[in-house]
């Protein structure tokens, strides 16, 4: 097969810089996701009976736990004894380093501060953020082609990419996992994003959030056998550590969506807690 057959990938990374400050692909890309999520939500929220003004406290939270837990589990999962040594490289998001993994704890326990202090049915909540989530990964997923990382391994597929800019590997056509992911994660976005639209506060809760994190796990588990290790130390593991951190998430997954077959209880209208609920999370506050 001829090398013509393969595309050549030789993007800078970066759309423009003034003096010191930079613009790249990445940081707008990561940005969008938030802001198109945003807006998403706040359709969701108004279509629900919440307002905007939930919207943008979310927002906040999600930002915070999404870019927080990120940077740590980078940090802790694949190069802790380096960041545990030089604690204040951990500070430096600029110059790369962030795990889908950690940012998926990270929105999990952000989210689960936010329902409890704004009096939200944090199953409610995650049904609704995941539709989000999954555009905002898709994105980064973007992102991550247009700085040609997180490629996959050599192949002679017609649609194989060689990654021009990345001097790390040799430059022959590879797997683009960047492109897989994109795509399975915008069809997970359409898909819930449809189920939500047409059946609203008609699905069971638990379903969507279940949905989500079983299939989004999955496929990251099985693309992993695409894809050239991050880190040497993964070199000599039966499984990296993208599939050992996406297996008790696809369990979790699981577990919900079992739960929701043998209970499909409805979802709380506009995600309020019920009478019941309230003087539990005024106790356990």
């Amino acid at each position: 097969m001829s090398i013509l057959q393969y595309i050549t990938w030789n993007v800078d990374p970066e759309i423009f810089s003034i003096g010191p400050l930079s613009i790249r692909w990445y940081g707008l890309l990561f940005a969008l996701g938030f802001l198109l999520g945003q807006r998403i939500l706040t359709k969701i929220y108004v279509a629900e009976g919440r307002t905007e003004g939930d919207v943008d406290v979310i927002t906040l939270y999600m930002i915070i736990g999404t870019v927080v837990g990120a940077r740590l589990g980078h940090t802790l999962f694949y190069a802790p004894d380096y960041y545990l040594s030089n604690p204040i490289e951990i500070l430096k998001i600029w110059e790369g380093g962030l795990a889908s993994h950690g940012a998926t704890i990270g929105i999990l326990l952000a989210l689960w501060i936010f329902s409890r202090r704004q009096k939200f049915d944090y199953m409610w909540v995650l049904d609704r953020i995941v539709i989000v989530v999954a555009l905002g990964g898709a994105l980064i997923r973007m992102g991550n082609l247009m700085n040609s990382e997180i490629f996959g391994h050599p192949t002679n597929v017609p649609w194989a990419f060689i990654f021009v800019r990345n001097t790390e590997f040799s430059q022959v056509p590879r797997h683009p996992t960047q492109l897989y992911e994109a795509l399975s994660v915008f069809l997970l976005f359409v898909g819930l994003y449809w189920l939500w639209n047409k059946y609203k506060s008609a699905l069971p809760k638990g379903l969507l959030f279940g949905i989500f994190v079983t299939a989004l796990f999955t496929f990251r588990f099985l693309v992993e056998f695409l894809k050239e290790n991050q880190e040497d130390f993964e070199n000599t593991m039966a499984l990296n550590m993208g599939q050992i951190l996406s297996i008790p998430l696809i369990l979790v997954g699981i577990f919900i969506l079992f739960r929701v077959w043998q209970n499909p209880k409805p979802a709380l209208p506009g995600g309020r807690l019920t009478a019941e609920d309230q003087p539990k999370a005024k106790a356990n506050k």
